[in-house]
């Protein structure tokens, strides 16, 4: 669906000041009170509907699960109001057994807020584990659509397997979200986004060949802007198709603020002010706006420029899924971030990808776990990437790549704490990858301690192709690597007691809509055996 090209930016999009709750406000919006007596009164519009950025859930737990929606009346509103009243709005919700919801398990209400785009995101608990639900919400008297949603299995148990599946990457400019409605269609229990979910600069050029309004063509660095270029994506029908078929397990990667930015640190590019204090604003409102339309947890709930966005979900005793955040808490990237064969300076001890408290929470973590699987929820590549086959080393500086002592020390750690299986799950590079990730790749005889598979991209990049002489050159620079695909997809994932297996899956084609979808290769990681092999 394109952008409406009949309107006209009108207004200057203003700063607005982050999350701004007080009081009974903060209090209805977090636990969903009824301290806002007059919500509810509010009418849909008799055109277009409140409920068109669909519905979602997410991080499911044994328990319960959170609910998504944002009403809005005028997606494409330029002052980022979604055409909505400044004026609560009660939002009712009920989970069912049936989609025709006649088995009605839950109902309960929240408060849709102008504080936060009249957003909701009602946490629910008591539910049975392992179990399959429906949700829908009613507000102003329209019905949104339902979706279907599924709860871990108990913590205790030892499940037979794991079925999900991964993306990232999807720049609307460079294509149609296709893979998405092949996602919803595959028997999963979640899907994994690994970041990028929007792209925060203009669409006024893009791979679809379709005209878009000027409003959509600035880069978004304002509240405002953020929340038009979420709606911009979220009317994808593709994209609600698999949040409605699905709970989603979300993270971000760079884009959803901007290109490569580093904890505090904006990238150095056409912005007239690269004051940490500027850009802290410009992070709180890109998170603001995001927790506005993704289903995260009240523990996700941005302060300001601020958010913890790191944490662990179990399945049973099969596999922890660890979500980590290599934004935040990261150094600037060295040697004035690219790529290159030089830099000392990215392999000093003292610098950092992950945080302290961040690295030992997850090292902790790795200890105190009795699951057989651990998947560790990655944004940018952790094995090292070599641009040269020749003798020169050529990395780039944003990913692990810049960062060599963290890695050590999480590939050490993994070895040293004695974890049965480590495979982690990447996004960011727009290319398919199944590698070996060894202790010290200095040392060509370290070990392999763990397996990495690395998505390729939704959409960004365009069409992509099978191979390219990059490619080529990738494989023979790095033994570790055993695969890369440069086409477009995502990659689908089945875990059992015995062995992991990876389907990368690929389309033809997204500059155009309705692609096919194909598993292009597949490997497998034995229990106890790091590495991939062939399927």
């Amino acid at each position: 669906m394109t952008a409406p090209e009949e309107a006209v930016l009108t207004t200057p999009m203003s700063r607005r000041r982050a999350l701004g709750l007080g009081g009974a406000g903060a209090a209805a919006v977090l636990v969903g009170t009824g301290a806002w007596d007059a919500a509810g009164a509010f009418a849909a519009p008799k055109a277009g509907g409140l409920f068109t950025l669909g519905v979602a859930s997410g991080d499911p737990s044994p328990d319960g699960v959170v609910l998504w929606t944002r009403l809005v009346a005028d997606p494409f509103a330029v002052d980022g109001k979604g055409g909505m009243p400044a004026t609560p709005v009660r939002v009712e919700y009920e989970l069912a057994l049936d989609d025709r919801f006649r088995r009605v398990v839950r109902r309960g209400s929240v408060v849709a807020t102008p504080d936060l785009g009249h957003s909701v995101h009602p946490e629910i608990h008591g539910l049975a584990p392992g179990h399959e639900y429906f949700y829908r919400f009613r507000a102003g008297g329209e019905i949104s659509p339902a979706g279907r949603t599924r709860t871990m299995p108990p913590a205790w148990s030892d499940p037979r397997e794991l079925n999900f599946a991964f993306a990232s990457c999807q720049a609307w400019q460079d294509g149609y979200f296709t893979a998405f409605d092949h996602i919803a269609a595959e028997d999963v229990a979640f899907v994994v986004h690994l970041g990028d979910y929007i792209y925060e600069s203009g669409v006024g050029t893009n791979r679809r060949g379709v005209v878009t309004d000027p409003r959509f063509h600035t880069e978004a660095m304002d509240l405002a802007r953020y929340r038009l270029q979420y709606s911009l994506y979220k009317m994808e029908t593709p994209l609600q198709n698999a949040h409605a078929a699905h709970p989603f397990i979300t993270t971000f990667d760079d884009h959803e603020v901007e290109d490569n930015w580093a904890g505090d640190i904006s990238k150095v590019d056409t912005e007239p002010d690269q004051d940490p204090a500027v850009f802290r604003r410009r992070r709180a409102a890109a998170f603001q706006a995001m927790y506005e339309n993704l289903p995260l947890r009240r523990a996700q709930m941005p302060d300001g420029p601020d958010i913890h966005i790191y944490r662990r979900l179990n399945y049973g005793r099969l596999a922890d899924l660890t979500m980590v955040d290599t934004r935040q808490y990261r150094d600037d990237q060295p040697c004035g971030d690219g790529n290159g064969t030089n830099c000392t300076e990215r392999f000093d001890e003292n610098r950092t990808i992950l945080g302290a408290q961040q690295r030992n929470w997850l090292f902790d973590g790795f200890s105190r776990s009795r699951a057989q699987w651990q998947i560790l929820g990655n944004q940018a590549p952790i094995g090292q990437t070599d641009r040269d086959p020749g003798p020169a080393l050529d990395v780039w500086y944003d990913p692990w790549d810049g960062y060599v002592a963290d890695r050590n020390r999480l590939l050490a750690a993994v070895q040293d704490r004695g974890v049965r299986n480590m495979v982690v799950i990447t996004g960011d590079r727009h290319q398919n990858y199944a590698w070996n990730l060894k202790r010290d790749y200095a040392d060509p005889t370290s070990p392999t301690v763990a397996s990495e598979f690395v998505g390729t991209s939704v959409t960004s990049g365009g069409d992509g192709a099978d191979t390219t002489d990059e490619a080529q050159e990738f494989l023979a620079a790095n033994p570790h690597m055993k695969f890369i695909n440069t086409q477009r997809g995502y990659v689908r994932v089945n875990v059992n007691r015995e062995r992991w297996r990876s389907d990368f899956r690929v389309l033809p084609y997204v500059q155009k809509r309705g692609a096919p979808v194909a598993t292009r290769a597949s490997f497998v990681v034995e229990d106890r055996v790091p590495g991939v092999q062939n399927a």
